[in-house]
């Protein structure tokens, strides 16, 4: 940290940050130190903004949190799926708009961690019927997170889907998955190459 006296105010050089004080440079920061990092790096991009700083200390948060309710003996897997994390949102720097991937990574991984270790208020589970050969049921979470999320489970597998904006109804996808809702009512999708599967809950199965 650097100081200097600038007509008559005190100006702080704090991790590549200029400020006029230390708690805006510490209110700007990201949760690492911006001292030593590469220039045109994801990293670098984080220091320089703002509002990638704040959801790097969120999501620094967050992922603390996760890791104390997991407990130390068995973190593990956490850990080495949050350094494949890292490695992901790096390779924005490859992207046309570097800043936007990297928003979208922040946002997502946060709402991942809430939802999936449970550190937000949840709805459900919510359970739809399915019209597909083998009478699937759906057992739907809905997670109250920015994006907001839901965790599907079927056939003893959970999938984490983030809600989609713009569209009529809410629509959750994840990579080549969807769960698109509208009052009960809902088209599921596995993958592009699958067929959309139709499914209700109980209340909308019984007024047919």
């Amino acid at each position: 940290m650097v100081r200097y006296i600038f007509l008559g105010f005190r100006l702080i050089v704090f991790g590549g940050l200029v400020c006029w004080n230390l708690s805006a440079c510490l209110a700007a920061s990201p949760s690492y130190s911006c001292s030593k990092v590469k220039e045109g790096s994801i990293e670098a991009l984080v220091c320089a903004d703002e509002s990638l700083a704040a959801l790097d200390r969120q999501l620094a948060g967050v992922y603390a949190q996760a890791i104390a309710r997991l407990g130390e003996d068995r973190s593990m897997e956490l850990r080495i799926e949050q350094r494949g994390w890292i490695r992901s949102r790096d390779a924005c720097s490859k992207t046309a708009e570097p800043q936007l991937c990297a928003l979208r990574q922040y946002s997502q991984r946060i709402a991942e961690l809430q939802a999936t270790y449970r550190l937000v208020p949840m709805t459900g589970p919510v359970l739809f019927f399915c019209e597909d050969p083998a009478r699937t049921k759906l057992y739907v979470t809905y997670y109250a997170t920015d994006p907001a999320t839901i965790i599907v489970e079927h056939h003893n597998q959970f999938t984490l889907m983030y809600l989609e904006p713009g569209m009529s109804g809410a629509r959750y996808v994840r990579k080549s998955q969807s769960f698109w809702e509208h009052q009960g009512e809902a088209l599921v999708s596995w993958g592009f190459d699958l067929p959309e599967i139709q499914c209700r809950t109980r209340s909308q199965k019984n007024a047919r």
